[in-house]
């Protein structure tokens, strides 16, 4: 794989059986794409586009029926509910979690869970209870815990699901943060209006086939309605939420 390339997906196909059990369903049917080192890419799609699986795939949560997905580097996977991310009592021993299971020495841990929560600006936090955060607050936590297991692609599936507006400002900014320090970044979302501004390039997912990659003022200038998404130039405050 080219060394400027993150993440490359090879003939992906996945399915599933069908309520029947005697015939298959097609969840992603050959994708091809390319996802470049240090890039922001939005993924997105309906309910039932395949962008959920094909995050799963990525992940290495799910294998596809066939074809292949190299990564340069093991990725890092923000849930959509990011409560379910929580594993310990309070913010420290939460990011403490990952470099625990990775073995890593114990003399180095507290350190990397400082530079963790310092990067999303939780470090004085660090002894309050995590399941007292706010929405935008536990989304930062999950994103420690991942950077606290030193992982250079980052993937969001639906970041602003049950964020207040608050939320999805605060939660932006740390992805922009991220971004312009180098990391890979995936976003899943069906609500482009809010992060399409700040991505460098845009894929859309239809049915689980892939319909348009490319940069996003030329994804803007198609009839996004017919693979079931909104163009976020209809309305005035979508225009104001691309210029976070």
């Amino acid at each position: 794989m080219d060394s400027s390339i993150a993440i490359k997906f090879c003939e992906v196909y996945k399915v599933f059986p069908g309520e029947d059990r005697k015939t298959f369903v097609a969840a992603l049917k050959n994708i091809n794409l390319q996802i470049k080192k240090g890039s922001l890419t939005i993924i997105g799609g309906a309910n039932g586009s395949g962008k959920s699986v094909l995050m799963a795939i990525t992940a290495g949560l799910m294998e596809p029926s066939s074809g292949t997905v190299e990564t340069a580097s093991k990725p890092g996977l923000i849930f959509q509910e990011a409560s379910t991310q929580i594993l310990g009592d309070t913010v420290e021993e939460d990011v403490a979690v990952g470099p625990r299971n990775l073995k890593i020495n114990k003399k180095d841990i507290p350190h990397i869970v400082q530079n963790a929560l310092s990067e999303v600006s939780l470090l004085e936090k660090k002894d309050f209870p995590a399941e007292f955060l706010s929405g935008g607050e536990k989304r930062r936590l999950a994103v420690a815990s991942v950077l606290a297991m030193d992982r250079d692609i980052l993937i969001f599936d639906e970041p602003y699901a049950n964020l207040d507006y608050p939320g999805v400002v605060d939660v932006n900014s740390l992805i922009k943060k991220l971004h312009t320090e180098g990391k890979t970044i995936l976003l899943l979302t069906h609500e482009i209006e809010k992060c399409l501004g700040m991505a460098d390039n845009f894929i859309i997912l239809y049915k689980g086939d892939c319909v348009f990659d490319g940069v996003p003022s030329d994804a803007l200038k198609c009839n996004l309605s017919e693979w079931g998404i909104k163009n976020p130039l209809t309305s005035y405050n979508a225009i104001k939420d691309l210029q976070w």
